[in-house]
This record gives C-alpha cells, sequence and structure tokens, in this order.
C-alpha cells in the first residue's frame, strides 16, 4: 500500500526521533510530509540536519498536506491540536500524556470516540513487552500474583532532556510520574484492566517543580501494585523495573528493553533482548506502521485514546496526593 503522508509538530527530542525513525526505517509505512515548530532555532537546526524535509507556517498548513498528524509538543497543546487535525479530516497521533487537565481531558476522549486517534505509549510496540505477554501465555510464571514497578533517576531532566527542563521540571506539565511511570502504568492497564490508585503520596521541594518522590498502591483489575519512584538514587539516568510475580515465578521489564525470567535466583534476559539505544528506533517502526493502519481505518495496537485518559487519571490522582 501507498505509504501515508506524516506531518510532525514539535521538532524537540520525540519529534526528532519520531523524524529519523519514519526516514530510516519506515519508508514503506510513511513519507514525510513535513514539520512545524514555533521555535525558529527548533525548526533551523531540522533543516541544517535534513533540508530535505519541508517546512510549514503553521500547524493548520501542515495538516492540511498531511494524512495524519504526530503531536509531539508539551503536553499543554495536545488537546488543541490533536482536536484541529481530527476536525481537519486527519488521523492524529499524540505523544503521552493526552494532556495533564483532567476534565479537559474527559470531555476531549467523549467527544472523540471513534476518532482516528491514538497516544504514543510505545509499550504498545516494544519487543521486550511482547516477550512478556509470551511468557504469561505460556504460564511461565503460573498464576500472576502481584506487581512491582520502581523507577529511579540521578537527575531530573534525565541529561538528554536538559534543554526542555522549563516544562520537564515545571508542576503544570513536567516530573517523571508523566514522563515514565506513565508508560508503565499503560502496560499494566493493557495487560490486566482498568487501573485504581487506592494510595499515593508525591513530595515537591519547590512549589513550582516537579515531583522529587512518589510511591502508591493501585490495582490494575485485579492485580495489586506497588509503584515508587524517586530522583537522586541512582547513578544512572533512568532505571525503572517492572516485576511480575506469580505462583511458580517471576518476570520483569528492566531498563525499557530488557525482558528477563527469575531462573534459580538469577534474573536471566531474553535471547534476543537488545539495549534500549538499539531497539528504540525499530519499535517507532512498529509504532508508524500502527499509525498507517490507523489512518487507513484498519486494526492497530496503538493505545486508544481511552486508554491514555485511564493512565492520565491515574497519574493525576498521584500527583494531587501531595
Amino acid at each position: 500500500m501507498t505509504a501515508i503522508a506524516l506531518g510532525i509538530i514539535g521538532a524537540g527530542i520525540m519529534g526528532g526521533r519520531m523524524l529519523r525513525a519514519a526516514i530510516e526505517h519506515a519508508a514503506d509505512s510513511v513519507r514525510i510530509a513535513g514539520i512545524w515548530d514555533p521555535s525558529p532555532d527548533a525548526l533551523a537546526r531540522i533543516a541544517a540536519e535534513l533540508p530535505a524535509i519541508a517546512q510549514f507556517p503553521s500547524p493548520a498548513a501542515l495538516i492540511a498536506a498531511s494524512d495524519a498528524v504526530y503531536i509531539a509538543s508539551p503536553p499543554a497543546s495536545h488537546l488543541a491540536l490533536t482536536g484541529m487535525a481530527l476536525a481537519a479530516g486527519r488521523a492524529a497521533f499524540c505523544e503521552k500524556p493526552l494532556a495533564s487537565d483532567v476534565a479537559a481531558a474527559a470531555a476531549f476522549v467523549a467527544a472523540h470516540q471513534g476518532a482516528r486517534a491514538a497516544v504514543n505509549f510505545p509499550m504498545a510496540s516494544s519487543f521486550a513487552a511482547e516477550r512478556i505477554r509470551a511468557w504469561l501465555a505460556e504460564g511461565a510464571i503460573g498464576t500472576p500474583v502481584s506487581l512491582d514497578i520502581d523507577v529511579a533517576f540521578a537527575t531530573w531532566p534525565r541529561g538528554w532532556q536538559m534543554a526542555a527542563a522549563s516544562w520537564l521540571d515545571g508542576r503544570a506539565e513536567g516530573g517523571f510520574t508523566r514522563e515514565v511511570v506513565s508508560h508503565f502504568l499503560f502496560l499494566s492497564h493493557r495487560l490486566f484492566g482498568p487501573l485504581a490508585v487506592l494510595q499515593a503520596s508525591a513530595s515537591f521541594d519547590a512549589p513550582t517543580q516537579s515531583e522529587r518522590r512518589i510511591a502508591a498502591r493501585l490495582t490494575a483489575g485485579t492485580m495489586p501494585i506497588t509503584l515508587t519512584g524517586a530522583i537522586g538514587t541512582t547513578p544512572k539516568d533512568d532505571h525503572n523495573t517492572w516485576t511480575l510475580t506469580g505462583s511458580t515465578g517471576a518476570i520483569r521489564l528492566r531498563d525499557w528493553a530488557y525482558a528477563e525470567r527469575l531462573i534459580d535466583g538469577q534474573w536471566q534476559p531474553d535471547a534476543d533482548a537488545m539495549p534500549q539505544d538499539q531497539t528504540r528506533p525499530l519499535v517507532l517502526k512498529r509504532q508508524l506502521a500502527g499509525l498507517a493502519a490507523l489512518t487507513r481505518g484498519q486494526p492497530h495496537p496503538l493505545a486508544t485514546l481511552a486508554e491514555a485518559f485511564a493512565v492520565q487519571r491515574a497519574v493525576e490522582t498521584i500527583l494531587s496526593a501531595a
């Protein structure tokens, strides 16, 4: 089938990653219609690196030239830009979180049921998450009993995100719960069912700064979840584990990309596991294939608006428990 025309709104880290994944890995699914960003400096950087990519003067002009639009702007703009794309009859692929305003997101999701819209949770296409699902289907750990999620960071934002610290470390839109924990809550929701926050706490060191620590007890369906997260507890930019314990064993997802089984007291990675920097573009290729399917009205694995809202609601409940 003919590749869909993809417009990208936002020339920051995620917009650049998706742009390169589309060009280098997903030409059979998408072709780049162009890019727009309100920052001349961001567009100048893209022009220097990829001069063949068309740049548009406004979001509306880019949307008009596209079949689908990837929205990689800060969260406060997500609903407006997604709504603009849908109103123009285009498919929309929004970066997570769907929003930070729960009431606005609830109204948006209710008004756009059945729309050609999805949210970029790469766990929907992750090779490691696929292996976790296969192990569960095989009964590798017997009956799943409990789930533990732990995230840790040397600093926030992470080293490679510091250019976006103005909003990524702000209380209104940023923080690691929205940026990182949300991915693992999405996976939990998709595997086990609706999320409910039973108890939570969030610690902030300054009124306008994002959270420094969180702790929560949740359920996904009937699965009990213990969640912890903190800054300054690891020398790594980013360290995370999603650990599922069953009646006869345990499996986990570590550092985004490693599916592991507990064997004789030792965590053993899946034989096909690759580091995150190698697997990321291949996962984005899968996400872009899903976007092409969504645009054509075909089945796809991408996170729905309803799934993204369920995650957002849980995240904002945790962050409000200061």
